[in-house]
C-alpha cells in the first residue's frame, strides 16, 4: 500500500470482502471519477484567475484534453500503487502509465510551444510593403519552432523508452559502444541533424527569410516555406523548387531582399549613335513618374557601353518590391522602344556603308599606248 494516497489505501482495506477483480476495479473507477472532477475544477480556476493572460488562457483551453488525460493517468497510477494486483501486474501497468504520463507531457508542452509562436508572430503584418522585421520575426519564429518541435519530440520519446529496461540498454550500448549499429544510425542521421542544425544557423543569422526574393539555381523566386528540413521557393512561373537547409548554409546564392525590399531594377536598350540621349532621358523621366510601380526615389539613364554599331543605354528605376521592380522594368522597355519607333525613329540602330572616292581606270590602245577613263 501507498502512503501517498491514504484514501485509497482506507476504500482498498473497505473493500476486502470483495473479489481482488471488483476491488481494483472500484478504485480505477473511483480514481477516474476523482481525477475528472478534480480536472475540471483546476481548468475552472486557471481561466478564471488568468482570463487576462493570452498565452495562459488559450493554453488551459488548447490541452484540455491532454491534462484530462494526464490526471487519470496520475490517478491511476496511485490506484494501481494500492489495488490488489500481483507484482507482475502492477509493475507493467505502472511502466504504460508512466510511458503515457511522459507522452502527454510532451504532448502539452508542443502545445504551449504552438500557442507562444502564435501569439509571437500575431504581432508583425506582413502584408505591408516594408515587411522587412516582420519577415525577420516570423522567420525566425518558424524555424525555432520547428527546431523545438524536434528536439522535445526527440526528449519525449527517450525518456519514454528509457522507462522499459530492455530498450533503455539497448539505446545506451546504441549510443555508447560505438560499433556498427551506432555507425549505421548516425550515417542515417547525418542529412536530418545537418538541416536542423542549419535551420538554427538560419534563424539565427538570417540569411534567408520568408518571402525574401532569391536567385537560386539560375531560378528566380521567393521563398514561400521554411520548415524544419528543407526550404520552399515559389519561382516565377509558379513553379516549386524544394531545397535543404544546409544548401542555403553551403552553396552561395543571390538574396535581392536582404535589407529592404526595395530594388533597383535595369531595363537596356540599344540605340544609335545619333540618338538624341537628353529626349531619351527626360522621356525615362516622365514614364517613371507616370508609373504607379515607381517608389520616387531612383530613375537615371547612362550611356554604359559604345561600340561600332549602337550605343548600350541603360536605364535605372527602382520599385518597392521585387515583383514590382520587374513588372517596372517590362514597363518601361515597352515604353521606351515606342517612343523610339513613333517620335525619334532615327535613333533606332541601323547599318552604314560608307564608299569612297572610286581611283582612276587605266586602259590599253590598239597602238600599244595607255588609255585613260
Amino acid at each position: 500500500m501507498s502512503a501517498s494516497s491514504p484514501w485509497l489505501t482506507d476504500l482498498a482495506l473497505r473493500l476486502a470482502w470483495a473479489p481482488p477483480w471488483a476491488v481494483s476495479l472500484g478504485l480505477i473507477v473511483v480514481a477516474v471519477l476523482v481525477a475528472l472532477v478534480t480536472h475540471w475544477a483546476v481548468v475552472r480556476i486557471v481561466r478564471r484567475s488568468l482570463r487576462n493572460d493570452a498565452f495562459w488562457s488559450a493554453l488551459a483551453v488548447r490541452t484540455r484534453r491532454p491534462t484530462r488525460l494526464a490526471f487519470i493517468t496520475a490517478a491511476l497510477s496511485l490506484a494501481v500503487a494500492v489495488a490488489p494486483l500481483t507484482a507482475g501486474q502492477a509493475a507493467a501497468s505502472k511502466r504504460v502509465l508512466l510511458v503515457l504520463f511522459i507522452l502527454l507531457v510532451g504532448w502539452i508542452v508542443m502545445t504551449a510551444l504552438d500557442i507562444a509562436a502564435a501569439l509571437h508572430m500575431r504581432k508583425f503584418n506582413v502584408d505591408v510593403e516594408d515587411n522587412l522585421l516582420a519577415r525577420k520575426h516570423l522567420t525566425q519564429v518558424k524555424i525555432l519552432r520547428r527546431a523545438s518541435a524536434v528536439v522535445v519530440g526527440l526528449i519525449t520519446v527517450g525518456l519514454a523508452l528509457m522507462t522499459i529496461p530492455g530498450v533503455r540498454q539497448w539505446g545506451v550500448s546504441l549510443l555508447a559502444a560505438g560499433g556498427a549499429a551506432s555507425l549505421i544510425v548516425g550515417l542515417a542521421l547525418q542529412p536530418l541533424l545537418t538541416n536542423l542544425i542549419a535551420g538554427i544557423q538560419i534563424a539565427i543569422t538570417q540569411p534567408i527569410r520568408l518571402d525574401d526574393a532569391v536567385l537560386v539555381e539560375k531560378e528566380w523566386g521567393n521563398i514561400e516555406e521554411i520548415n524544419a528540413t528543407y526550404v520552399v521557393v515559389r519561382l516565377w512561373d509558379w513553379r516549386r523548387m524544394v531545397l535543404p537547409l544546409s544548401y542555403f548554409i553551403q552553396t552561395p546564392f543571390q538574396n535581392w531582399t536582404r535589407e529592404s525590399a526595395a530594388l533597383i531594377g535595369t531595363a537596356m536598350l540599344y540605340v544609335d549613335h545619333a540618338a538624341p540621349i537628353d529626349r531619351l532621358r527626360a522621356k525615362l523621366d516622365e514614364i517613371a513618374k507616370a508609373s504607379p510601380l515607381w517608389d520616387g526615389k531612383v530613375v537615371n539613364m547612362q550611356v554604359t557601353d559604345v561600340t561600332a554599331q549602337v550605343l548600350e543605354v541603360r536605364c535605372l528605376i527602382s520599385a518597392r518590391s521585387a515583383p514590382k521592380a520587374f513588372d517596372l522594368r517590362c514597363e518601361v522597355r515597352e515604353k521606351m522602344m515606342a517612343f523610339l519607333r513613333d517620335e525619334v525613329p532615327e535613333a533606332l540602330p541601323r547599318q552604314r556603308l560608307g564608299l569612297s572616292e572610286a581611283a582612276p581606270l587605266y586602259g590599253v590602245t590598239s597602238g600599244g599606248g595607255r588609255m585613260r577613263r
